[in-house]
């Protein structure tokens, strides 16, 4: 008896003892943690993937020097990442796996560096390493809903994450038309369609007004259908249901409101109006002339007609105060068909400066089978206006950023990848009143001749 009690007890203890080692052998690792503490530290932070064949990164001979940069570049496998702190602009940290093992045979850290978990992270100067360093020891909180989706994209691929700080300090004075996508995060792949032209990176990802949101990620889209080419002399559109969410940043300030009101009568009544309708915005280059390019914003109105009769007027007034002169008014020829009588309280306007220049004005359009349209331009008249086709969905951008940056109407602080590619397109698909916003679009790059397609290509686009 005292042998079989022996037996079971032995039996037991090696239960207890593997079949905890069974399991851990079955299941996968954990995800070690180390990028996403430094999640919440970061203003701007992107993933690329290695590949030793190529050269060194600039930025790793920087942090490791070039020798040792060379040896761990060649050892380098998966993901390493760059990210920007959120206090101050000292330069970029870099981020790279890093398992040196037991602690007894860990070689020495780089000058400038501290282990975080399974990464090895080298900072631009000591100043930025011990903010770093004290952030660090002092946050605890887990990532969840859209943080833990961009932590997740960062950690498969390619892909970029943006804090309110760092979209900031990227778009710099066009930040504030941009408050709800101020938190989010993109992956990008390579072009991968029969039809598509070297250099082209599909964006896939969501953002959204609210930092820290739980909400679940929104339905899943079918892709982005290649939009038509941007028309001839356009460099920037954007279009949509509304502008609120474009303007809710500006707006938000004091200091913008009180002159709209004061020089132009546009109140908290006239402002809801003009962002509760369908939009058109383009950017238009001017060959010749006082102006480098123009403004024209159109709107589809709806049933409050006289709403904007008044708007136009107090606006028309603000114009004449501020010293501007006005054109005789005319009526476009067929353009404000289907208004009735309100064409004539809604006159088209121009309106100049003493030397004849003009600056500014609006027009009445024409839209076959749907409700008229107004356009508001600044700088020159545009020469042939026409309506516009608005998909009340959702929100497109389109532009060209190389020309956009040759007229120095881009942010500087964009990276230059995106300063240099040739188009830009990127829808934003929310149903009204979520927080989040469902992203994907193409980038695409300038195409050097001897990697342009060769052969005649064929499908829906040759027709």
């Amino acid at each position: 008896m005292p042998r079989l009690q022996l037996r079971a007890t032995a039996l037991v203890t090696a239960l207890l003892l593997l079949a905890p080692a069974l399991v851990l052998w079955r299941l996968p690792r954990p995800r070690a943690q180390g990028l996403a503490r430094l999640l919440s530290e970061t203003a701007l932070i992107q993933s690329f993937v290695a590949n030793p064949l190529r050269p060194v990164p600039s930025l790793w001979q920087q942090r490791l020097g070039p020798s040792q940069a060379l040896r761990q570049w060649q050892r380098q496998q998966g993901l390493w990442w760059q990210f920007w702190g959120r206090d101050g602009d000292a330069g970029a940290f870099l981020a790279i796996a890093d398992r040196p093992g037991p602690a007894a045979a860990a070689p020495p850290l780089p000058p400038n560096a501290l282990r975080v978990d399974d990464l090895l992270v080298l900072a631009p100067d000591p100043l930025s390493l011990r903010q770093l360093s004290d952030q660090l020891r002092s946050s605890s909180r887990q990532r969840q809903g859209l943080e833990r989706r961009c932590l997740e994209r960062l950690q498969q691929g390619q892909a970029v994450y943006w804090s309110p700080l760092g979209l900031a300090a990227i778009t710099g004075p066009v930040a504030p038309f941009l408050q709800h996508l101020r938190q989010g995060c993109l992956s990008l792949a390579t072009g991968s369609g029969a039809l598509e032209l070297p250099g082209a990176l599909e964006l896939q990802g969501e953002a959204t007004a609210f930092t820290g949101l739980l909400a679940e990620p929104p339905r899943a889209g079918q892709g982005l259908a290649r939009p038509a080419p941007l028309p001839r002399g356009i460099a920037l559109e954007l279009s949509g249901p509304r502008l609120e969410p474009w303007l809710q940043g500006l707006l938000s300030r004091q200091l913008i409101r009180e002159p709209l009101a004061a020089r132009y009568g546009l109140a908290d009544g006239e402002l809801k109006l003009l962002q509760s309708v369908p939009f058109q915005l383009r950017l238009r280059r001017i060959a010749s002339g006082a102006f480098q390019s123009g403004l024209d914003l159109q709107f589809i109105l709806g049933s409050e007609r006289q709403a904007w009769a008044k708007l136009l007027e107090r606006l028309r007034q603000g114009l004449l105060d501020g010293g501007l002169q006005e054109t005789a008014a005319r009526l476009e020829p067929g353009g404000a068909a289907g208004t009735g009588g309100s064409n004539r309280r809604l006159p088209t306007a121009s309106f100049s400066r003493e030397d004849g220049q003009v600056v500014g004005g609006w027009r009445w359009l024409a839209s076959p089978g749907g409700d008229p349209q107004l356009l508001l331009f600044l700088g020159s008249e545009p020469l042939a206006p026409s309506a516009a086709r608005i998909d009340s969905g959702r929100f497109q951008l389109r532009l060209r950023p190389s020309e956009l940056d040759g007229l120095s109407l881009i942010p500087e602080g964009l990276p230059l990848l995106v300063r240099r590619a040739t188009s830009l397109e990127l829808v934003a698909t929310a149903t009204r009143g979520e927080p989040l916003s469902q992203l994907t679009g193409r980038l695409q790059l300038p195409v050097p001749a001897d990697r342009l397609p060769t052969g005649p290509r064929t499908g829906p686009q040759n027709r």
